[in-house]
């Protein structure tokens, strides 16, 4: 059974898989904390390419000092060995940790129960939580493997009034020097950045990530149209399609119709919101028509999951609430 010692620091573990973002694709990003007598021993999180995984380095700081330890990991080890080396489960059942405390099953066939019946076969007390903070962290992954796409996350940069833009389309700039370098930080987590056929048009965006040292994190970009895409910019016809995407994590900077498409869809899983505080007035509203019929319809739907202020801008995180 799980303490609240235990969720601390599996909380902990999902705040450090947030560094193997995007670059571990196509594995997830897992987190791994080793403690012992209340000291980290050894920490890691999935490398790039997918490998080492966050486990495979946590022991290998640890060393022999992980006999007797708590683990501490965001995903269950996986128990399926590769050409790249060992499973998980087997490398933790030979280091002979007191406790390997779990954040979230594995969906995955090959580890699915697999690498918890490993480790206590190893004799290893195995402890399965049901923790918020590592699905959290996993969600990409776990979108992928439930609904068979990307987790996708929809941002809108919007006046108080609810508008994106001036009538006559003037939109830059918005928001603040410090939303927009956050924008920039949120891009570095995706896979893959998706605008509409409009937004390309009118702004010509980069799409790209200009965070000293985090250029390298720049996403795939992806273009919602029917028309011809330049080059380097894979298209997709309708957001139905994203499922093909080669991706977890798919970013949605959208123009009102592009939004309305994807929300009318039900395929936004979180909802980020910069707002500046500004009234613009007869402007151009950030989401069109999704086609609600009743007022009703638009409650329960989301529930804030972060707030927090960029300068002169508040950012406010809805995530999407599923049966």
């Amino acid at each position: 059974m799980s303490t609240a010692g235990d969720l601390h620091w599996l909380a902990a573990a999902a705040r450090l898989s947030a560094r193997g973002r995007p670059a571990s694709f196509p594995n997830p990003s897992v987190g791994c904390i080793i403690t012992k007598e209340g000291r980290v021993i050894g920490r890691g999180w999935t490398q790039a390419g997918g490998r080492p995984h966050a486990e495979a380095v946590a022991l290998e700081q640890a060393g022999d000092a992980a006999k007797g330890a708590d683990v501490f990991v965001t995903l269950e080890p996986c128990a399926h060995q590769s050409e790249r080396g060992p499973s998980c489960a087997a490398l933790l059942g030979e280091a002979k940790p007191a406790r390997v405390i779990i954040g979230q099953s594995d969906p995955d066939p090959r580890t699915a129960g697999k690498g918890a019946l490993a480790l206590r076969n190893a004799g290893v007390e195995v402890v399965q939580t049901d923790c918020a903070a590592s699905a959290a962290s996993l969600a990409g992954y776990l979108t992928r493997a439930q609904l068979g796409r990307p987790h996708v996350t929809l941002k809108l940069a919007l006046s108080l009034d609810g508008c994106i833009a001036m009538a006559n389309g003037e939109s830059q700039w918005i928001t603040s020097h410090a939303a927009r370098a956050h924008v920039h930080s949120r891009r570095a987590l995706a896979d893959a950045i998706l605008v509409g056929g409009g937004t390309w048009r009118a702004d010509k965006p980069r799409l790209d990530v200009r965070l000293p040292g985090l250029e390298n994190r720049s996403p795939a970009r992806i273009l919602l149209t029917r028309g011809i895409p330049p080059d380097g910019v894979k298209v997709i016809n309708t957001p139905e399609r994203i499922a093909e995407l080669d991706a977890q994590y798919l970013y949605v900077e959208a123009g009102a119709q592009t939004a309305a498409s994807f929300l009318s869809a039900d395929l936004v899983d979180r909802l980020e919101i910069y707002r500046a505080p500004i009234i613009i007035g007869g402007g151009k509203q950030g989401v069109g028509d999704i086609g609600l019929e009743a007022l009703g319809d638009a409650h329960g739907r989301w529930t804030l999951a972060e707030r927090r202020q960029l300068g002169s801008d508040s950012y406010e995180a809805f995530e999407r609430m599923r049966a």
